[in-house]
């Protein structure tokens, strides 16, 4: 994952700036743009959107830090459990992972969105795949951007 979002210097830089709750939100959308790509072959398994919906209890003080990572680690089991079958869908489970330990660890933040942008380019076809990458860093940073401005 080193360097995928390294390569937008706005998204690395920003975070910094972002306080440790609403980079696990940030996370929670990053991966959850990426789930649909888990959801189409595994329906039945529930682990990513539990790990999305943990960030989200934890950015809003509903959830303990423990449970959050909890279910970090179960999103982490169903990438290793879909790796063979699909890499996509292993990286958008890699995204909630990472979204849901951001409760114990802000720096998780910045791989979920990385895993998420990979889900993506793992499924786009070659000759897109620049423009569509782009276009997700790209959503990332104003997503965060929106988030840096909400009051609260």
């Amino acid at each position: 994952m080193k360097g995928l979002i390294g390569e937008d210097r706005r998204i690395s830089d920003l975070v910094k700036q972002v306080d440790h709750r609403r980079l696990a939100l940030w996370a929670a959308d990053c991966a959850e743009r990426a789930h649909p790509f888990f959801e189409s072959l595994f329906a039945g398994d529930k682990r990513l959107q539990e790990a999305i919906r943990a960030a989200r209890a934890w950015s809003r003080s509903e959830l303990p830090m423990s449970a959050a990572r909890k279910a970090a680690f179960a999103a982490h089991a169903a990438a290793r459990d879909v790796l063979t079958a699909s890499s996509a869908a292993s990286r958008a489970a890699r995204a909630a992972g990472h979204a849901a330990a951001t409760a114990h660890v802000a720096s998780h933040a910045v791989h979920a969105a990385a895993y998420a942008v990979t889900a993506l380019r793992d499924n786009t076809d070659a000759a897109v795949v620049a423009s569509v990458v782009s276009s997700e860093r790209e959503w990332q940073y104003c997503r965060l951007v929106e988030l840096m401005e909400l009051r609260t």
